[in-house]
């Protein structure tokens, strides 16, 4: 994803739409292997299928655009959508970085990383997730997004919807937490990469180059 991510950049592309249903295997040949974590009795329950073959290709540039200026219309599948963007702080090639952010957390984990379909709820969840939003976006929020900031602090969880609405947003670990429980090898390495996916300033966050010189991509299965 990251170095797919970098042809798209270095031609001015903003993909604005990258999510798992847009990333596919180039092949699809699998071996079966042990899986020691299945609880299922049923049979073949006990083996997972693992890809041969780590190639992909992004698909979908239906919603890609150029570089342009102070975009500042929705863009990127809920799920997968930067803090820039909800805020109406317009967005750039940042906005893909934290999409690859959030879809790398879902492929350790099995699930997204952030299941809301209501924007307060969403950023109360990034916080929950990641800490505090910086005083100095929630200073510069559009209009329309407003009503999710008082007294320069997220209004959350004063203006949560419901109660289901803060039991959403408790149940979530930090990210570092959520990382150790899921992957054995290399947590630390992981962990460090997502922190610099997931910034929540875009100026801050790291660009496709700079995350494909992580030392996670360094390590020795990498260089094979």
């Amino acid at each position: 994803m990251t170095k797919e991510a970098i042809v798209m950049h270095d031609l001015r592309m903003i993909h604005t739409d990258l999510k798992p249903e847009n990333i596919l295997l180039l092949s699809p040949e699998y071996v079966k292997v042990p899986d020691y974590k299945s609880t299922s009795r049923s049979p073949g329950s006990y083996f997972k299928r693992v890809p041969k073959s780590s190639a992909i290709k992004v698909i979908d540039f239906g919603s890609t655009t150029y570089e342009r200026e102070d975009q500042n219309y929705i863009v990127s599948t809920r799920h997968y959508r930067a803090p820039e963007v909800i805020l109406g702080l317009g967005w750039s090639y940042p906005c893909d970085i934290w999409s690859v952010g959030c879809i790398l957390v879902e492929l350790c984990t099995g699930e997204a990383l952030f299941q809301t379909h209501e924007n307060l709820e969403h950023l109360a969840m990034m916080e929950r997730v990641l800490g505090p939003l910086p005083l100095h976006m929630l200073k510069r929020v559009d209009r329309h997004a407003e009503k999710y900031v008082r007294r320069g602090r997220l209004h959350w969880p004063d203006g949560a919807t419901s109660r289901d609405s803060i039991k959403a947003v408790m149940k979530l670990p930090r990210l570092q937490n959520l990382i150790m429980h899921h992957v054995d090898h290399s947590a630390g390495d992981v962990i460090h990469l997502l922190q610099g996916l997931l910034r929540f300033d875009p100026s801050e966050r790291l660009t496709a180059k700079e995350a494909l010189r992580h030392s996670f991509f360094m390590r020795d299965h990498f260089r094979r």
